[in-house]
Order: C-alpha cells, then sequence, then structure tokens
C-alpha cells in the first residue's frame, strides 16, 4: 500500500498564488519578512514586481494591502497568524474590515502544530478574532487540494477573505480531479447515524480516521468537513445534528470562539443539541514537534475516538 502523500498547506498557499499571478496581473503579495516560511518566496521569484517584503510591521502592511485595494489590485497580505490576526487586528478591522476591502489574508503557521516556535507563535484564537470582524470571510482548509481551492476561491470573491494555513505537512485526502469548493458549503465525507462529528484545518483528517475507529466498535459517525467557518453552513450542520442527536467539534484552536462556537451558536437557535467541543481548552501552548504536541493537545484520531466514545456512553 503506497504512503499517504503529505503537504503543508502554506506549501498549498505559495504555489496557488503563482499560478493565480499568472492569470491575474491586479494580484499582488505582501509579507513582513516572512517570505520563506509562508512561501511567498515562490511568488516573489516568478513575479519580484508584484512581491512587497514591508518589514516587521504587519499593521503598516494591512495599511498597505488596504491603498492597493481602493485602486484595484487584489492584494493577498500575508504573515504568521500570531502577527495577520493578532497583532494587526486593528488595522485589519479598521482599515480593512470596516470599509469591506478587497483585501485577502493568507495566515500561515496557525495553531499548535507550528511546535518548536511555542506559545508566543501558536495562534489558537485567530478565528474567533476574525470572526467578530463584520462581512469577513473565514476559511481553515483541510489539505493541499482544498488549500489550493480556497485560495482561488478567495481570489474570486469579492471583499475581506481570512485564509489559515498549517506549519505541519497534512495528509491529501482529497482527489484533486473531483474535489469542488463551494464558499460557505460544508462536505460531508461519511454519512452516519449515531454521532455528527464536524471539523475543519488539520482536524478533518484526524476526524475521518477516529470514524474508522468507532465503526470498528460499532458506532456510526458522521463526518464533516468544514472548510469555511465564516458564513457556516448551518443548513448542513442542522439537518445533520437532527439526524444523529449529538454533535462533536473538533479544531487546531480554542474552544472559545472558533468552529465548535460557530457550530453552537446555529444549534442553540435553530435545533438545540447536545455538543461537545474538542479543541484547545483555555491554555497556551508549548514549545515542541508539532505531531506531538497534536498528541499532547489530544486532537489526533486515537483521541477524539476517545472523547466521543466517552461522550456517547
Amino acid at each position: 500500500m503506497s504512503e499517504v502523500k503529505k503537504i503543508a498547506t502554506r506549501d498549498s498557499y505559495g504555489n496557488t498564488l503563482v499560478e493565480l499571478g499568472k492569470e491575474h496581473e491586479n494580484l499582488v503579495v505582501l509579507d513582513a519578512d516572512l517570505a520563506g516560511a509562508t512561501k511567498t518566496a515562490i511568488f516573489k521569484k516568478a513575479f519580484p514586481e508584484r512581491h512587497i517584503d514591508c518589514g516587521i510591521a504587519e499593521g503598516n502592511m494591512a495599511g498597505i494591502a488596504a491603498g492597493l485595494a481602493t485602486c484595484g489590485k487584489v492584494p493577498f497580505m500575508s504573515s504568521f497568524a500570531m502577527f495577520a490576526a493578532g497583532r494587526a487586528f486593528e488595522q485589519v478591522r479598521n482599515s480593512i474590515g470596516y470599509p469591506h476591502l478587497n483585501v485577502k489574508i493568507g495566515a500561515t503557521h496557525a495553531g499548535i502544530s507550528v511546535g518548536e516556535d511555542g506559545a508566543t507563535h501558536q495562534c489558537n484564537e485567530d478565528i474567533a478574532l476574525m470572526r467578530m470582524i463584520p462581512g469577513m470571510v473565514v476559511i481553515n482548509p483541510c489539505d493541499d487540494v482544498e488549500a489550493k481551492a480556497a485560495v482561488r476561491a478567495a481570489y474570486e470573491y469579492e471583499g475581506p477573505v481570512y485564509l489559515r494555513f498549517g506549519r505541519l505537512a497534512v495528509p491529501v485526502i482529497n482527489d484533486e480531479a473531483t474535489y469542488k469548493f463551494e464558499l460557505g458549503k460544508g462536505v460531508v465525507l461519511k454519512e452516519g447515524k449515531d454521532v455528527t462529528i464536524i471539523a475543519t484545518g488539520l482536524c478533518v483528517n484526524e476526524a475521518v480516521e477516529a470514524a474508522k475507529l468507532l465503526a470498528a466498535d460499532g458506532i456510526d459517525a458522521e463526518v464533516i468537513n468544514i472548510h469555511t467557518i465564516k458564513p457556516l453552513d448551518e443548513d448542513l450542520v442542522i439537518a445533520s445534528a437532527q439526524k444523529t442527536g449529538k454533535v462533536v467539534t473538533v479544531e487546531e484552536h480554542s474552544v472559545i470562539g472558533g468552529l465548535g462556537s460557530a457550530v453552537c451558536d446555529a444549534l442553540s437557535e435553530k435545533a438545540p443539541t447536545k455538543v461537545m467541543k474538542i479543541g484547545v481548552y483555555d491554555r497556551f501552548g508549548e514549545s515542541g514537534p508539532g505531531a506531538d504536541l497534536i498528541k499532547k493537545y489530544e486532537l489526533d484520531a486515537e483521541s477524539i475516538y476517545k472523547k466521543v466514545k466517552g461522550f456517547l456512553s
């Protein structure tokens, strides 16, 4: 059996920017002295005249991106999630969100899987921060295929978009030949009747593997990939919850304000359902290998399997 291909979604981001750059002359890329890490250096090599290194000044980068958007350009401003969503929050909110400008935010190195860079760089709060900005679209792709499609969808969408990418290489679970990305639409990866597992980003593959472990115990789990957290596919979430009666959300993000909160917001209003949120529980990360941290913070398939079993019992 061949080994599953693993690709970091930050690589997908850099490669797709180059493809889009060939197709659209109005696309420009900004970075904050991290082009090698965010992979925008790939774009810089292909289109040096359309790549702007703003230095370690993320707030200023957001302002430059806003200005470019008012001139008909489609800027992709790039940095680590901690800096793009955290350090530059005020400028993103006031200079991009408030006037609803056509700026795309490519935030790499999100979540605890950043690994050895430690708690200061492991942003588990970015989805919550970006969800709160009126009109901001929030996308968290699960693999290379979905990430590339998401970047294209972000370019085509008129308005601000936050794209969340990871440092850690993750399994490619989608087939590029058949995959179709629809903004704001979730994807049912496996139908089931006993419990709904709703996952996003890196945790989607882990949820799929957890469902296999549950199946071996006679538990039929429905698995849904929510790549677009805002706007949320409420119809799909509600329909699945009504079918199974119990919902588990899984995310490499704080359980406060992220996917789990978005799902609970929808269900509490329209289809009250018992929900268990799996994610980072009101704590900071720590330094260590990304894959090891995923296990320690119980976001791996085995941990998800055990938590779901406990929830159902």
